[in-house]
């Protein structure tokens, strides 16, 4: 039994700000129930919890990152140059979440 609802799915789209058709809504529901099924697959893996969590899928013998360099930088003045929408030193930007 499928832990989401087609219900669930459309409070979640509409809290990310966007609308589902019934049909989107269905294909979202039915990827969720192929997703809980292989979660129920990889849950009867033997010694799952004795495994160690992977952070990369390639085992990596050596990682270099380059270094941060601090380069040319803007003034304020000048990024805010660049917006009509301004208040001292800050740019507003639209509300995007409730």
């Amino acid at each position: 039994m499928s832990k989401f609802t087609s219900e669930a799915v459309d409070k979640y789209a509409k809290d990310l700000l966007f609308e589902l058709s019934k049909e989107e809504n269905t294909m979202v529901l039915n990827e969720f129930e192929i997703i809980e099924k292989n979660m129920e697959q990889i849950m009867k893996l033997p010694n799952l919890k004795e495994t160690e969590p992977m952070t990369h899928p390639i085992e990596l013998e050596m990682t270099l990152l380059r270094l941060d360099e601090v380069k040319d930088e803007l003034s304020v003045e000048e990024v805010l140059s660049n917006t009509e929408h301004k208040t001292m030193e800050n740019i507003i930007v639209p509300k995007v979440v409730e």
